[in-house]
């Protein structure tokens, strides 16, 4: 039987990230003793090192990914655009149409 999903705090997860950066114990002595999954301990240990940088005032990875999804969703309007105007065009050709 499946033990129920349990919601640890951030203090927790940091406390938990720290210890395994510092390297003192290893990622399985880690988990065991605070009875979670040793992914866990690395996930949490990877956020933890992937987001220093924010502390300090520059950009985190959580922040580029917004600028790229927002660049992504540019580039979709834009060829969303493009598509409809084509599409209009085409429908004026005679003998054309731009369904399918």
């Amino acid at each position: 039987m499946r033990k129920p999903r349990r919601n640890h705090s951030a203090a927790f997860k940091a406390r938990i990230a720290l210890e395994a950066i510092r390297g003192e114990k290893t990622v399985a002595e880690i988990a065991s003793h605070h009875e979670v999954h040793p992914n866990q301990v690395t996930m949490w240990k990877t956020q933890a090192l992937e987001n220093l940088v924010g502390i300090f005032g520059g950009k985190t990875i959580a922040d580029d990914g917004k600028e790229q999804i927002r660049e992504l969703r540019e580039k979709v309007g834009e060829l969303t655009m493009e598509r409809d105007f084509l599409e209009g065009a085409l429908g004026k050709l005679p003998g054309l149409s731009g369904k399918r």
